[in-house]
């Protein structure tokens, strides 16, 4: 039992800690003149993945390597059918309104590269290279669209715009509350990565369930809590945009810059299990996107149902 209320808490300090980051991270590049797209484009997005990125560093480090990769493909797979399937029973996410089909390739392509350097059996500093290089062109690429959308609508895009996007924006928060954010952010994302990798690899080895599993389900579903409270809130304001880009480009971090990231601190061998079914499942979920990207269906409540049942089919099979 308390190895499950460290877990909770650790997960709930890894959650809080990441906010208190990426309010700091943003507030401080403001005050220091770095313009809001930028700060919207890099540092927003290594901030919300922050949780994920010292789960799996702390894993590596900690030789529970079925940990880190488990929570980048189980955040996956969670992302999509239970973080767009969840809102979709509140409201009707209206993707038939958004146009996704770019970043959505990149995702499909970030995925099977992945699945390429996974079925090598290890992860090595030669493949996290290859992830992150990746994740560089996927940057430049976000970069040049954005700069490029500001020029062509010239006088009419300000730095107001671009900060509104930004919730956790305030270009005259004082330097001393920036610093009290990122002291929060850095102190709290390392204590709570430590408290729940050391804590699910307990619970791991009680009930004679995998690391792997864990950080598929327990830890997947925990760091996919962030996401799921964004597409709730875009589901109710009827922003399927923003939904549906948080998901997909969650996702692209996932897959190029955590796992990366984590090759930096040591060799990450893969469970064949993942070659032989949860890579496909991750791949597979990432498929269903198909028709509410290209084909312009919205996900109804219907959908919302049918990709919550396929997620709680998925837990099942791994726990039974």
């Amino acid at each position: 039992m308390t190895a499950w209320l460290l877990s909770g808490l650790g997960l709930l300090i890894l959650l809080l800690a990441g906010d208190a980051l990426v309010r700091g991270a943003v507030n401080l590049s403001l005050r220091l003149g770095v313009p809001a797209l930028i700060v919207s484009l890099t540092i927003v997005a290594f901030g919300t993945s922050a949780p994920e990125l010292l789960i799996a560093i702390s894993a590596v480090k900690e030789n529970a390597p079925g940990i880190a990769l488990g929570n980048v493909v189980g955040s996956n797979t969670a992302n999509i059918l239970l973080v767009l399937g969840l809102p979709a029973l509140l409201a009707t996410l209206h993707t038939s309104e958004c146009d996704s089909r770019k970043n959505y390739v990149f995702m499909l392509m970030a995925s099977v590269l992945f699945i390429a350097l996974a079925f090598c059996g290890t992860f090595t500093l030669f493949s996290g290279a290859i992830l992150l290089s990746g994740l560089a062109l996927m940057l430049m690429n976000a970069f040049r669209e954005a700069h490029a959308h500001r020029k062509a609508c010239g006088a009419a895009c300000s730095d107001d715009d671009d900060l509104e996007g930004l919730e956790e924006a305030d270009p005259n928060m004082p330097y001393w509350k920036v610093s009290v954010y990122l002291i929060l952010g850095l102190v709290g994302l390392p204590m709570g990565a430590h408290l729940l990798v050391d804590n699910a690899t307990v619970i791991a080895r009680t009930y004679g369930v995998s690391e792997t599993v864990i950080g598929l389900t327990l830890i997947a579903v925990g760091t996919s809590l962030p996401e799921l409270a964004t597409t709730v809130m875009a589901a109710l304001r009827r922003q399927a945009d923003v939904a549906l880009g948080n998901v997909i480009g969650s996702n692209m971090f996932n897959l190029l810059a955590i796992v990366g990231i984590a090759t930096l601190f040591g060799r990450i061998p893969v469970d064949p299990e993942f070659l032989h079914f949860d890579l496909w499942v991750m791949l597979g979920a990432s498929l269903l996107l198909v028709p509410f990207v290209f084909f312009k269906q919205d996900i109804t409540r219907i959908w919302g149902l049918v990709l919550t049942l396929l997620y709680a089919m998925y837990v099942i099979t791994l726990l039974v």
